[in-house]
């Protein structure tokens, strides 16, 4: 049953319905229940098709992604090979900036030849699969002019994408103390690459690179060792420590695991060996409602009619541990009663998810139709109850 409660003007009113309670109970128990914090400073477990967020420790924090980055400056890459600025084709000049601080430094690199003209498709194979610094700069030179105009770029398409922790002062990862982003939005990144550009992503799945007669491996650790993995990235500096992030395929369900601050290699192997298992074990993923799906009412004062449908802006996704889970509840909030005129489609209240262990998470509800003001009648009568009676 429905229950409304007042508190400061802002109503709440429990949803239970019969497609809240089948999305918990139609789930399959979950083969494990082991708690996922241990070692790494951040991490962030994703659902790849909802985009929930299904595990977070201090995964907001912006911290130093090392090479983790690199996914921008693909991004970056990316996009404007589907705009047609670039091609695979396209020939870019390695310059002795780019040469001095890849080929003849201590970083990553691909070996690239001062002076010599790579195409985008070997630059982005050298960035993606050995992680290449020299590779990142000529690319960054290429399609900008310059490393700084190109991080201007990648700076604002991280804000068009809602990156909001984002903010990046080179194409490389390499040491900086304001180049930072969080491990959420390092899986937010990832997963956009993966559903932007499938094709693309493909590279990340690619075991070894060779160029100029040097053959190099990649250094993801979960490809070839976890069931279903194809990508991503791995960083290290002695700053963020070892991270990775990870992603894999299993029974159709796709999972994007984010760490970082581990403080070896083989730790970093181990970490995500097992965060993977538990991505995949310890979480299921539900969908509450689809979008335009009417989830509620809410009341309305003085308008053409008493109520107004509220429906789901978006499709609404929930991930959590089984144990968890059954411990939830959503709740519809607003500041109510709303006064009209209300424009359908306009977002007047959130669907509130929230439970014992689980942070809470706020989705937005729409206005399922237009509601214009009372008649005069209807006003003045309500004006004469509220004198007399006083309101309720």
């Amino acid at each position: 049953m429905a229950a409304i409660r007042r508190n400061g003007g802002t109503m709440r009113q429990l949803l239970i319905t019969a497609l809240l309670l089948a999305a918990w109970n139609a789930a399959p128990a979950a083969r494990a229940q082991t708690p996922l914090s241990r070692p790494a400073a951040h991490v962030a477990i994703m659902d790849g098709q909802s985009g929930a967020l299904l595990y977070c420790q201090d995964c907001e924090t912006p911290m130093p992604p090392a090479s983790m980055s690199k996914l921008m400056t693909v991004e970056i890459v990316a996009e404007h090979l589907r705009t047609g600025r670039i091609n695979m084709n396209t020939r870019f000049r390695v310059s002795e900036n780019a040469w001095r601080h890849g080929a003849m430094s201590e970083g990553s690199h691909m070996f690239l030849d001062l002076n010599s003209e790579v195409s985008v498709a070997d630059l982005l194979r050298g960035v993606i699969t050995v992680s290449a610094n020299d590779a990142c700069i000529v690319l960054a030179e290429g399609i900008s002019g310059s490393e700084a105009a190109f991080v201007q770029e990648m700076n604002t398409r991280a804000q068009a994408l809602g990156l909001r922790s984002a903010h990046f002062t080179n194409a490389t990862g390499l040491p900086d103390p304001q180049h930072i982003i969080s491990a959420a939005d390092l899986a937010r990144l990832a997963r956009h690459l993966i559903l932007t550009y499938p094709e693309l992503y493909r590279l990340y799945s690619e075991r070894n690179f060779t160029y100029n007669n040097h053959a190099q491996e990649n250094r993801n650790p979960l490809l070839g060792a976890s069931e279903g993995a194809d990508g991503v990235k791995t960083g290290h500096t002695n700053e963020s420590g070892y991270g990775l992030i990870g992603s894999a395929v299993r029974g159709g369900q796709r999972r994007i695991i984010v760490f970082n601050g581990m403080d070896s290699m083989a730790a970093r192997r181990s970490e995500g060996l097992r965060l993977m298992n538990a991505a995949f074990d310890a979480f299921a993923v539900r969908r509450l409602a689809s979008a335009g799906d009417q989830v509620g009412e809410a009341q309305v004062w003085l308008g053409s009619r008493r109520s107004v449908p509220l429906q789901a802006q978006t499709d609404i996704f929930v991930g959590a541990t089984r144990g968890v889970q059954s411990g939830l509840s959503a709740h519809i909030v607003y500041n109510g009663p709303i006064h009209p005129p209300i424009a359908q489609g306009a977002v007047i209240a959130h669907l509130v998810v929230a439970g014992p262990g689980f942070p809470a998470q706020r989705f937005p509800l729409v206005a399922g139709r237009n509601i214009g003001r009372a008649n005069w009648f209807a006003r003045a009568w309500e004006g004469l109850r509220a004198t007399v009676f006083g309101a309720s």
